[in-house]
């Protein structure tokens, strides 16, 4: 992904709501099938991490972008945004 794509990833997750959270049991498979049906149907995502998760923002964006097939596009403070793109039903032109 170039780095204009992601900006306008950005830009665009600026107006989306927290749809994730990652709490004290940290990365679930109930998280997991969350997150992968919702890429499937929105294409970016937004989460957060709670403060009695096990692990750090960073972490938890990657390894969920990692079990999901996603891209990491931001992590600022406790929120993160992940992209997938829907190669069957393209939801977000770039």
């Amino acid at each position: 992904m170039t780095s204009k794509e992601r900006a306008k990833l950005r830009g665009l997750a600026n107006h989306i709501e927290t749809i994730l959270q990652v709490g004290k049991s940290g990365i679930t498979e109930p998280l997991v099938k969350q997150a992968a049906d919702a890429l499937t149907a929105r294409e970016l995502i937004k989460g957060k991490v709670l403060e009695n998760a096990p692990l750090l923002p960073r972490e938890a964006a990657e390894e969920l972008a990692q079990a999901t097939g996603a891209q990491v596009v931001q992590v600022i403070g406790t929120r993160f945004v992940l992209y997938k793109r829907n190669e069957k039903n393209p939801v977000i032109q770039l």
